[in-house]
């Protein structure tokens, strides 16, 4: 089964996506995470294909999250959602790692949810 990981501390964005993704995507399992640290207890302990990272999160921030995970998780994939488009951090997502970079000022839950499902469509190839 496909895992999606959302690591979000704004807990009514990481309601609405969740509850988008279940609905599209239903044989993928949803998991939330609200910071790094509850993030990185779910991947030791689930099997984990896709995260959804915020930038801003309380405690260690989103880009160096990514970096650990890809340094520990190499097949990870990671898709950066943040408030934050600034180039300095689109930057820094990819020099971390970071598969994808998506602005939620911009794109709609369902272009993220499109984005899941071209990472879903990878995985199952």
């Amino acid at each position: 089964m496909f895992t999606v990981l959302m690591v979000e501390d704004n807990l009514t964005f990481r309601q609405s996506l969740g509850e988008i993704l279940r609905v599209r995507f239903p044989e993928v399992r949803v998991l939330e995470a609200g910071d790094g640290t509850e993030a990185f207890g779910v991947i030791r302990s689930e099997r984990v294909d896709l995260v959804l990272m915020d930038i801003r999160l309380p405690g260690e921030n989103g880009l160096e999250l990514t970096k650990k995970i890809k340094r520990d998780h190499k097949g990870l994939h990671v898709i950066i959602v943040t408030n934050h488009d600034l180039p300095e951090y689109r930057e820094a997502a990819f020099r971390y790692g970071a598969d994808h970079y998506v602005d939620k000022n911009s794109a709609t839950c369902e272009e993220i949810a499109g984005l899941v499902q071209s990472v879903l469509q990878q995985g199952t190839q």
